[in-house]
């Protein structure tokens, strides 16, 4: 070949071959990480504001506390990920982690996406089928259904139009949506496979009695023979007379917990001695929890609470309400927040089925009875319902362990690995409440705030404290296992 021409054809080949590698690399199966649009291109949020109205509906929504409400949020914050993931470029999608029943469509690679469009239909899609037959709380200040559901639309109408004006592309926009309501399609079709955890806040006493398993759901055979409460054995009390909330939680799905480990240790062995481990710890709870108590105790007792129906949502979504708060603080952004609703979520849900599992394998007595029983029998936890106006209230399932300290254990290490080992920072959850001391409290780490939300069950008079110790424990080992997801690449 003539030098000359060889010399004006070089330039030429080189540029198609760099195209060409440009295009394989791009092409390249499992390789989706777009050159520009990144999910970190946008603010946190359109998941904030998802997450202040679930938080809003989750208060009033009958059944939902603790078990349902901790699975709607890991289903949603899952498909929030798979959605945003291709545009995530170092992050992994985690769509073959749980077998072939979950079919999440293929992203179509060069597919132009507007995040917060495609997250805004799913959010929207998934909300609306978690609530779609759920029981509210009746009466003034509290929604129905019909208002629950006019809510989700509302947001879902206000965002659209918002992202539509900033995009100023129709085409993009259908794009956009459709996608996140395929990704949310395939994520509800196998959320609904699930047979002990779908619609099962619309029977959360018995939790589908058809599914009767004698091994351990039977709260009454273990409590009561002969017609006699057997020592030891948990029962409902005056307060809550109807039966154990949510006997079949143990039985939902879980993301990255097998049946072992859904068991935690053993409890102190049970005792009536008053120099044995268990009657001490009856009479710490008894000392602590008292019209006396110090103001801080109090203080710190009724902060963590949420334990109210209608009064304010429920504990697994404090959780979320507190990373609301990092997240503005923060100026966090989109792929930021997608990490942590996902992260979150995962764990809640496996907390809530973990700790419910132990709960009725141990049928351990709630300390109002051993109290009332060998100590004191006037004695009544400070726990009010300032809806209903019942005092001394415990809640209807057994103690063992607790599940605030198993969600708040944790989430404290979700939120440390998210935004920081030592984060300080205030909650202010419950400012300016009426009902209760809410004043915020200011922490030293996501960790420290977990352990005083545990340890404020036994100040409020509901839990030993080793049911503490041990939801911490148990809440902290699935967050452990939830951070080994191949998130990253």
């Amino acid at each position: 070949m003539n030098i000359n021409l060889l010399r004006l054809c070089l330039p030429f080949t080189l540029l198609i071959l760099v195209a060409s590698c440009q295009k394989n690399t791009i092409e390249e199966p499992g390789e989706e990480v777009p050159e520009t649009n990144l999910v970190a291109d946008y603010d946190h949020s359109v998941i904030w504001e998802w997450n202040e109205l679930f938080a809003r509906i989750d208060k009033d929504a009958l059944g939902y506390r603790p078990c349902p409400g901790p699975r709607a949020l890991a289903y949603m914050g899952l498909s929030a990920y798979e959605i945003a993931v291709p545009g995530m470029p170092t992050f992994n999608s985690l769509k073959t982690q749980w077998g072939t029943d979950l079919k999440i469509p293929d992203f179509q690679v060069g597919q132009n996406i507007h995040w917060p469009t495609a997250i805004n239909s799913s959010y929207a899609f998934l909300m609306k089928k978690f609530f779609f037959k759920t029981n509210f709380v009746q009466g003034f200040g509290h929604i129905s259904n019909a208002e629950a559901q006019k809510m989700i639309a509302t947001l879902e109408t206000g965002l659209e139009t918002k992202f539509k004006a900033e995009i100023n592309d129709l085409v993009l926009f259908n794009d956009s949506k459709a996608w996140g309501e395929k990704v949310a399609t395939a994520i509800w079709n196998w959320a609904i496979t699930d047979a002990y955890g779908h619609e099962s806040d619309l029977n959360p006493l018995s939790n589908d009695p058809t599914k009767g398993d004698a091994f351990y759901y039977n709260w009454r055979a273990k409590s009561m023979v002969d017609g006699k409460v057997v020592p030891g054995r948990w029962q409902p009390t005056n307060d809550n007379p109807d039966g154990g909330m949510f006997p079949y939680g143990g039985r939902m799905r879980t993301f990255v917990t097998n049946d072992a480990q859904k068991l935690c240790p053993p409890p102190l062995a049970y005792s009536e001695s008053k120099t044995s481990p268990f009657y001490a710890q009856a009479l710490e709870v008894y000392s602590l929890s008292n019209p006396d108590m110090r103001y801080e105790d109090r203080w710190v007792s009724e902060f963590w609470s949420d334990d109210i129906f209608g009064q304010t949502f429920s504990p697994p979504t404090r959780v979320i309400a507190i990373l609301d708060q990092v997240l503005v603080i923060e100026k966090a952004n989109l792929e930021k927040a997608v990490e942590s609703v996902a992260k979150l979520g995962l764990g809640l849900n496996d907390y809530g089925v973990a700790c419910w599992h132990s709960k009725y394998v141990y049928n351990v007595e709630r300390p109002e009875t051993y109290i009332k029983r060998l100590i004191d029998p006037n004695w009544e936890p400070i726990l009010v319902n300032t809806v209903s106006g019942v005092q001394g209230i415990t809640p209807s399932f057994p103690a063992y362990p607790s599940g605030h300290s198993t969600f708040g254990g944790g989430a404290g290490v979700l939120l440390a690995d998210l935004f920081g080992q030592n984060y300080e920072f205030t909650d202010l959850c419950h400012k300016d409440r009426t009902e209760f001391l809410g004043i915020p409290r200011t922490f030293n780490s996501f960790e420290d705030a977990g352990y005083e939300n545990a340890l404020s069950r036994v100040t409020l008079g509901v839990h030993f404290r080793m049911d503490c110790v041990a939801g911490v424990a148990l809440g902290q080992a699935i967050s452990r296992r939830v951070l080994k997801l191949p998130w990253k690449k």
